[in-house]
């Protein structure tokens, strides 16, 4: 797959639920409550039941590499979590993804993913950096 800087590779809305959020406590082992109960996320100040900050990551990577050639190489990625995805029990959450090469050297691609929840940028620095 040939980078171009300025392209965007990927982009998809994905949309999380109550019971999206119940599958990764499953799956991660975290049962923080304040991913699936209003009252203790209210209890603590949080505006409603969060989305786990690993799932928002972790979506956010699935987004490239289902972009990427078969058996590319992921060099590293990494992000800051910078707000919370709240969860709707009715209307769950929509978490928009927009992956764009930002530089590319001769050794990597390094790819930038813009990461909104209602708007509002919910990771920042989040690069994926790919073999070329």
């Amino acid at each position: 797959m040939g980078y171009t800087v300025g392209d965007v590779i990927a982009e998809r809305t994905v949309h999380l639920t109550r019971e999206s959020l119940v599958r990764y406590a499953g799956a991660s082992g975290d049962f923080n409550p304040i991913h699936y109960r209003d009252d203790v996320a209210a209890s603590v100040g949080l505006p409603g039941v969060l989305a786990h900050g690993m799932l928002t990551m972790g979506i956010a990577s699935s987004v490239v590499v289902a972009a990427l050639e078969p058996g590319a190489k992921i060099l590293d990625y990494g992000v800051r979590f910078t707000k919370p995805v709240v969860v709707d029990p009715e209307t769950g959450a929509d978490l928009h993804v927009s992956a764009t090469v930002g530089v590319v050297d001769e050794t990597a691609a390094r790819i930038d993913l813009k990461v909104t929840f209602d708007e509002a940028t919910v990771l920042v620095k989040a690069q994926l950096r790919v073999a070329v």
